[in-house]
């Protein structure tokens, strides 16, 4: 049984997703909502990068440190925007967001200083904290019976993956046809005519019906989750499973290039990782019929350690290398479908937006900063090291991430009552 569902009447929330109890409307709409504003607002700007820069006559490591700043900026945001979802829901939140994102964007097309720019992606960061995955997931949970949430999620994150597949090459392609400043309006205009319409249609009726009771059980579950010492070694794990992964990500080509790969062929096989992180987001999902999630995501973490590790010894072989990269693929997108199952396992869905942006914070801000440790640590001691300090942090999260279990979660006493009958139809879940 989910700890943390409320007793509303179970026709209420079972008809939201007819017969499999997934609302598909709003999963299909945030599907599409993810993938462009994961595309526009963040997989874009690799493609940018270069034009962007010669043109504002900066360096590009000037240029990145606005990607940083935007990410700190989501992460800073994170615990608010979860507390305003907890008690108002997605739908003026994520509206608002995606008119956020649509000025941050049509800014930065109109940027010619490096103040401005990072003034620019200020908003972008801003944006992002309101309207990418931990505001759509949470929307998702506070709707959907729980035996059908994890069915829910993948959902949205099998379409959102191949967003950096498809706004790569598309900016690349209206760069080259248009410049960069125009290929900003044009991504503008669709995140704007696209995304705004569907936050402000499809993410309804996901406020909470008590707003007092809601603000009530926010702050009780973030200081609940706060005094856990589970909490710590979950946030322990995913901070350094996602600085390994932003440090791979930013990090990999020139790595694969230093062991005599040519640069278009370094491209090509890091691009494995973004169309292996979908499969690895269905494996995850099928799983959990046989293990617990916090298990089988240990396990994947471990694995990714492994497979990195033997990059340096089996990497300067294209077979060598295609091995390492496909097993350590099948983790990228592991943490995104993982992370609000284990939540949810562990404390329920009371006040889960709050707990989401809590544990968030700390690992948005590794995400940012972790490449630019990345790259001091290569230039210091080389790259081998630093592939092998990823490998340590992948199995190291994968240990962290499987203690918890043997620590009892608290149980906030207004949960330890038994639940309404009349909710049994849909309280009843499958651990994840």
């Amino acid at each position: 049984m989910d700890p943390g569902t409320t007793a509303a009447p179970s026709s209420a929330r079972a008809g939201i997703g007819g017969r499999s109890g997934v609302p598909r409307r709003l999963v299909a709409s945030l599907a599409i909502t993810q993938t462009i504003g994961y595309g526009v607002l963040y997989y874009a700007f690799s493609a940018l990068l270069g034009p962007m820069s010669r043109d504002l006559g900066i360096t590009t490591a000037t240029a990145a440190g606005a990607l940083t700043t935007a990410v700190l900026v989501t992460g800073l945001m994170s615990v608010p925007v979860g507390r305003w979802l907890d008690a108002r829901g997605g739908q003026a939140l994520m509206t608002t967001g995606s008119l956020l994102g649509t000025a941050g964007v049509l800014g930065w097309s109109q940027v010619h200083t490096v103040a401005q720019l990072y003034g620019a992606f200020v908003v972008i960061g801003a944006a992002s904290a309101m309207v990418l995955y931990e505001p759509a997931f949470a929307v998702v949970i506070a709707v959907t019976a729980p035996r059908s949430r994890t069915k829910a999620l993948l959902g949205i994150t099998f379409v959102a993956g191949f967003a950096s597949s498809i706004f790569i090459p598309l900016t690349g392609h209206l760069v080259e046809a248009h410049g960069w400043r125009q290929t900003l309006l044009t991504l503008a205009g669709v995140l704007a005519l696209i995304t705004v319409p569907l936050h402000a249609t499809a993410v309804r009726k996901t406020a909470p019906r008590h707003h007092l009771a809601a603000r009530a059980h926010q702050t009780a579950s973030q200081g609940r989750v706060l005094r856990d010492p589970g909490f710590w070694l979950l946030a322990a794990a995913f901070v350094l499973h996602s600085a390994a992964l932003a440090v791979i990500a930013v990090h990999l080509v020139l790595y694969l290039t230093t062991l005599g790969h040519p640069p278009a062929l370094a491209a090509t096989l890091a691009g494995l990782l973004g169309l292996l992180s979908v499969t690895g987001r269905v494996v995850t999902t099928l799983s959990p019929r046989w293990l617990p999630m916090a298990t089988i995501a240990a396990g994947i973490l471990v694995i990714q350690g492994a497979a990195i590790s033997l990059l340096p010894i089996t990497g300067r072989h294209l077979a060598g290398a295609i091995a390492c990269l496909v097993l350590f693929g099948l983790g990228f997108g592991v943490a995104s479908i993982a992370t609000p199952a284990i939540l949810l396992d562990r404390y329920g869905s009371t006040g889960y937006a709050t707990i989401a942006g809590t544990l968030a914070t700390p690992v948005l801000i590794a995400k940012a900063s972790a490449p630019l440790g990345g790259a001091i640590l290569a230039e210091s001691i080389g790259y081998r090291p630093l592939i092998l300090a990823v490998a340590g942090a992948c199995i190291t999260a994968g240990v962290f991430l499987a203690l918890p279990r043997r620590l009892q979660a608290p149980v906030p006493t207004a949960q330890r009552a038994v639940p309404d009958a009349a909710d049994n139809s849909v309280a009843i879940e499958g651990r994840s």
